[in-house]
């Protein structure tokens, strides 16, 4: 059962990169954009969002049960020195979709609450993605101190110094590149004839800016002589990875000149597939790196008996949800793979 459990783990993640990346990118396109353009985006947006706007979240859920129950040591090590940028994700999930909510339903509707509301959602949207990259990048930055070896550790040093650093930021700052590059793509498919344009410009500029940005992640963690870095560098499958991902660049920028949807989405995809297992291959399965050295994900985990239980309720739940997702977005006609808008 414990590959079963990884399964639903890496599923679930990649899920939520790819599909929640999507939602906050969306409102970073809707915050980086002209006045004039951000209402057009601001109804696509919300044509897009409303039906889903946190059906998302269900695989961050799922991962986080996945690691409490299955991975404890992991978990622990997460929820407890990283509590502090991992709250400001929680809060700008929910300030993002309250804000989202009353934008659109707001009673009053007032220019002044709705620049408010414009303004919480566009902002959420960024700062969000930003904090989970960097949370990540604290975890293979290797600057984490446990408090076990360290008894006498400061809460600066414990709390704040592993994520509150140029290489963590950088990482989140990639990240939400990344989710705007998602949205920018995915919406070409659902802007009308006249925004298409718009949407294929941003998408080509979303596609420069990832290459950009990752381009000084690895500078920066190979100037600071980050582990993670030096390792990623020597690693074939994680280099095959990425160098394929480059490869991809051309058949994704034409399929976005051409407004192609199901190639860009496709392309968009994979390409966020292959970086995710070039960043988890490097180290796996010692993906936390501390000052005391790397922590195994599959050392102390559950007993056997637990995995059991959460392998057949992870099956058992799969084949509820996973039917009913794919079946809301096939309603509100997300899923449009017989579909090729040109």
């Amino acid at each position: 059962m414990l590959y079963v459990v990884l399964v639903f783990l890496v599923v679930a993640f990649f899920l939520y990169v790819l599909l929640g990346g999507a939602d906050f990118g969306a409102g970073i396109v809707e915050l980086f954009s002209s006045k004039d353009n951000q209402k057009p985006i601001k109804k696509t947006v919300y044509e897009v969002m409303g039906p889903v706007w946190e059906a998302n979240h269900i695989w961050i859920i799922i991962m986080i049960v996945i690691l409490w129950i299955g991975f404890p040591a992991t978990y622990h090590v997460v929820v407890v020195y990283l509590h502090i940028p991992l709250t400001l994700v929680l809060l700008g999930i929910t300030m993002r979709g309250a804000a989202f909510i009353f934008r659109h339903y707001d009673a009053v509707k007032g220019e002044a609450s709705q620049k408010l509301y414009d303004n919480l959602f566009r902002i959420s949207c960024l700062i969000t993605p930003i904090f989970l990259g960097m949370t990540f990048g604290a975890l293979v930055t290797g600057d984490i101190s446990l408090l076990e070896d360290n008894p006498d550790l400061g809460f600066y040093d414990a709390y704040v110094h592993p994520w509150l650093q140029l290489f963590p930021i950088l990482i989140g700052c990639f990240y939400a590149t990344l989710c705007t590059f998602l949205a920018s793509v995915f919406l070409i498919g659902e802007a009308s004839d006249e925004q298409r344009g718009m949407y294929i410009r941003k998408g080509k500029v979303a596609v420069i800016a990832v290459v950009l940005v990752g381009m000084l992640v690895l500078v920066t963690g190979f100037v600071e002589r980050r582990d993670f870095v030096l390792d990623f560098i020597v690693n074939a499958f994680a280099v095959g990875s990425v160098i394929l991902s480059a490869i991809l660049l051309y058949p994704l920028w034409r399929a976005i000149r051409f407004g192609r949807v199901n190639r860009c989405r496709f392309f968009a995809g994979f390409q966020v597939a292959l970086i995710l297992f070039a960043a988890a291959i490097t180290h796996f399965p010692e993906v936390i790196a501390t000052t005391s050295g790397k922590l195994n994900f599959m050392e102390n985990i559950a007993p056997d008996s637990v995995m059991n239980v959460l392998g057949i309720s992870l099956i058992i739940g799969g084949l509820l949800i996973i039917p009913g997702f794919l079946h809301l977005l096939k309603s509100f006609h997300m899923i449009k793979m017989a579909e090729e808008k040109k």
